[in-house]
């Protein structure tokens, strides 16, 4: 299990963090030389070099995104430039892109990041250029909440319950899609009116509280009634319905090792998208919560599957927070007490993924720090807390930080699909290892910049920051 170091503050860690955007610098630099956009999105690196390959290009925003959260971080304009000129050229097709579930992570990523440094003060703000931004978020959100599956609802006189579906099709809940709720919370925030048939006006928040419930029910597993078999806080990455009568049929993986263990990258998904969406509740009104139960009772349902997620990522990681792929993974028997030393990247027998360490204690600092400025439950939250730190301090040295000028990654030791064999196994390994994604990168920046805004004294770093104030 991790063991937190219970001593570190965020500012102990300023000199790995100026390191750390040193090194981010040179990678996007070396991204925007060497790479043929016209193969499409950079996915994850083959030998050190960013190449293309999955389902759909999911990864885009991410690319576009850490330029952004690179000048966020260090001022340096470049990276704005750069994040600006691109997200105007390359993101639009993302904003109407029926066929996923990801606007959360392409739109909101470069849309939203650009949105929030101007609600922030931290670039000028240009009317027409923030109307930009807030039509693209607005629309993102409302395409991502027509990818809708209605489902058998539990309480009667609730609105129908229902999900976001994946691009497997109508019968498959993601638990990862929990994170592009951000996309109907962000429009709805904005104000949009999201229309159908007849003109029929569907609200938003009501999509993405319902799919963030149907995840908690449905993908979170808590040790209880239906789940009386299994243990606290494991997930499944995928759910699968009947789409004809809207019941529930059983769990499944598709880059998990299995239904009945923990795809690990799942479990970060979730553990991060149920504490940003708790940390939004404050800005939604009693009005808009009151339909689907009241604040109380969806704060509740959040926190209890956020802290199921967290202590289950506590309680099945190694000691420096570095988890393995999956917690079933078939050959994790042969590491022997693997949980109770450090993580292993270059073992013989089942990979770590360090992305998933980079997601997960993201959302293990954010609910550590709702738990404690709620005063909800301070010990909790300082557990969490410091557990995040744990894992920032882990991920920002070697092995897993990538210090070679020629590797294009930033954060090493990810992992995109074990079961379709799609990442990376260097001559004389065993294993897939020393390799980086996309979305390990930005999501590393992403929990850096978190803690940098508290070391600088900064706002508070939320996907929300870019929805105007009253005074705005």
């Amino acid at each position: 299990m991790v063991q937190s170091n219970n001593s570190l503050t965020p500012a102990y860690l300023s000199a790995k963090l100026q390191r750390f955007w040193e090194l981010s610098a040179r990678k996007i630099r070396l991204i925007e030389k060497q790479y043929d956009a016209r193969k499409g999105s950079p996915v994850f690196t083959v030998q050190g070099r960013y190449t293309t390959r999955g389902w759909t290009e999911w990864t885009q925003g991410f690319q576009y995104g850490s330029a952004i959260v690179q000048f966020d971080a260090t001022g340096d304009a470049e990276f704005l430039d750069l994040g600006r000129a691109q997200t105007l050229q390359s993101m639009a097709p993302h904003v109407s892109h029926v066929g996923v579930h990801d606007h959360g992570f392409n739109n909101v990523s470069t849309y939203g990041n650009l949105l929030r440094l101007m609600r922030e003060g931290k670039i000028p703000t240009n009317e027409w250029e923030a109307n930009f931004y807030a039509l693209a978020l607005k629309i993102s959100g409302a395409v991502q909440a027509n990818r809708w599956t209605p489902i058998q609802s539990v309480a009667p006189g609730m609105p129908e319950a229902g999900f976001i579906h994946s691009f497997n099709g109508p019968h498959s809940l993601f638990v990862d899609t929990i994170r592009s709720c951000r996309a109907l919370v962000v429009s709805h925030l904005l104000g949009h009116t999201f229309q159908a048939e007849n003109d029929r006006r569907i609200s938003l928040l009501e999509r993405a509280l319902l799919h963030i419930d149907a995840t908690a029910r449905f993908s979170v597993y808590y040790g209880e009634g239906r789940d009386s078999y299994d243990i606290w806080g494991r997930t499944a990455h995928e759910s699968v319905f009947n789409v004809t009568d809207g019941n529930y049929r059983c769990p499944n993986s598709q880059q998990g090792y299995t239904g009945f263990s923990t795809w690990t990258r799942g479990l970060a998904w979730a553990m991060c998208g149920f504490a940003e969406e708790l940390e939004a509740l404050p800005l939604l009104s009693d009005t808009d919560l009151d339909r689907l139960g009241g604040r109380a009772a969806i704060e509740a349902m959040m926190l209890k599957g956020a802290r199921a997620t967290c202590d289950f990522f506590l309680q099945h990681t190694p000691t420096d927070g570095v988890p393995y792929w999956d917690t079933g993974a078939p050959n994790l028997y042969k590491l022997g007490d693997y949980l109770n030393r450090p993580a292993e990247p270059y073992n013989d027998h089942e990979p770590v993924d360090s992305s998933a360490a980079a997601i997960g204690a993201q959302g293990l600092l954010r609910l550590g720090h709702y738990l404690q400025q709620n005063g909800r439950d301070v010990e909790a939250g300082r557990r969490y807390w410091q557990a995040g730190l744990t894992v920032l301090d882990t991920l920002l040295q070697e092995p897993y930080l990538s210090t070679d000028p020629a590797h294009e990654g930033l954060l090493l030791h990810s992992i995109y699909h074990r079961p379709n064999g799609w990442d990376y196994t260097p001559e004389g390994s065993q294993i897939p290892c020393g390799e980086s994604s996309m979305w390990g990168d930005y999501h590393m920046r992403e929990l850096a910049l978190y803690v940098q805004r508290i070391i600088d004294g900064g706002p508070y770093y939320a996907f929300f920051n870019c929805v105007p104030t009253p005074n705005q």
